[in-house]
């Protein structure tokens, strides 16, 4: 696969958008949606730009090798023996840099955890998670807003589910891989005979979407009002403040009530219902794509397991790239990123092959 007239338009482009930028010094709309090209392109730019003065210093080293001058060709030897194997490590990060880029990535997301199979325990290994995401976030200083959650009854501080958003962009970049059954592995606090009991938890990851991309008719949508049942003090029990909304045609329900402010409440529900429509259209896609796809990173199927954590062993395994490591607890301290690193790999690798290239 030729990728050289590929890397001279994008370079092209990049600088016309530059010359662009110095004109629109005064339009500070265009100069922000211009300013975001560029910064799009400039990744592979640069790398290009680096991959054409090793070619040049190649193509210069075999002049001198002409020379006549046996040091001089000595010289030129080595440095081209050395340049060659960066050569090849340009070709593969250019073609990575190159390969197509899911849409949503630069999203802020939407994150359902729900309590599945395993009672007490699984609300517990639920409240895990979110802690776990809760930690993840403050490690990349990103902002989470509890959307409405669901506590366990019984008292012993578990959740049936929990939505939140996590407001920042390139969220979903990194959080999509964690849409799927989550499974644990431990013997629970409720277990008097240490017996260890297997439980899970579901997780969606939905990108956040504006209007332009999901179309809701206000004919449409059921809207009620309550008093919240959740934290807040006096207030929120006096007041109608919680929301429920209703999509009639999909049959979605919608719920916020951790705002004091029904209209706040009202504005984070209509963004939890887009992100469920836009997600509803996309996992139709991928159930219709599912027989073209190789299933690298998993089918993207909710009902899917993606991921054991096995106290004991204090292991944590990625069913879908079969990677095991051996850090659970820092795992759940929200050390994410070796498995976030791998995933990337693991989509790139599909990417590639998908193309009929090698990493």
């Amino acid at each position: 696969m030729n990728i050289e007239p590929k890397l001279q338009a994008i370079e092209q482009e990049f600088l016309e958008i530059e010359a662009k930028m110095g004109e629109a010094a005064s339009n500070p709309k265009e100069l922000a949606n211009l300013g975001k090209k560029r910064a799009q392109l400039e990744p592979v730019v640069i790398k290009y730009q680096e991959y054409k003065k090793a070619l040049k210093n190649i193509e210069e080293a075999r002049e001198l090798i002409k020379s006549g001058d046996a040091e001089m060709e000595a010289l030129a030897r080595e440095e081209i023996a050395a340049l060659e194997p960066e050569i090849e490590n340009f070709n593969r990060d250019l073609t990575i840099l190159l390969l197509p880029v899911d849409p949503n990535d630069e999203k802020s997301v939407i994150v359902e955890i729900r309590a599945g199979t395993g009672g007490d325990e699984a609300t517990l290994f639920a409240a895990d998670l979110f802690r776990m995401y809760t930690r993840f976030c403050e490690r990349q200083r990103w902002k989470i807003e509890i959307i409405d959650s669901s506590t366990n009854t019984a008292g012993i501080g578990g959740y049936k589910e929990v939505i939140f958003r996590i407001d920042s962009n390139g969220a979903y970049s990194k959080m999509k891989y964690e849409s799927g059954v989550h499974r644990v592995q431990r013997v629970p606090v409720t277990e008097a005979s240490g017996r260890i009991h297997t439980s899970a938890a579901t997780v969606a990851v939905m990108p956040e979407v504006d209007d332009v991309e999901v179309e809701i008719k206000q004919e449409d949508l059921k809207i009620d009002t309550y008093r919240s049942s959740g934290a807040g003090g006096q207030h929120v029990n006096m007041t109608d403040s919680a929301v429920r909304i209703t999509h009639l045609p999909t049959g979605i329900v919608v719920t916020c009530q951790d705002e004091r402010s029904q209209i706040k409440n009202k504005a984070r529900a209509m963004s939890y219902l887009k992100a469920k429509l836009y997600d509803l259209e996309q996992q139709k896609q991928n159930s219709e794509q599912a027989s073209e796809r190789r299933g690298m990173i998993g089918s993207g199927d909710r009902s899917e397991r993606v991921r054991t954590y096995n106290f004991p062993q204090n292991r944590i395994t990625d069913h879908r790239i079969n990677l095991t490591l051996y850090k659970l607890d820092a795992y759940l301290d929200g050390d994410l990123y070796e498995m976030i690193d791998a995933m990337i790999l693991a989509e790139q690798t599909q990417k590639l092959q998908d193309l009929n290239l090698d990493v």
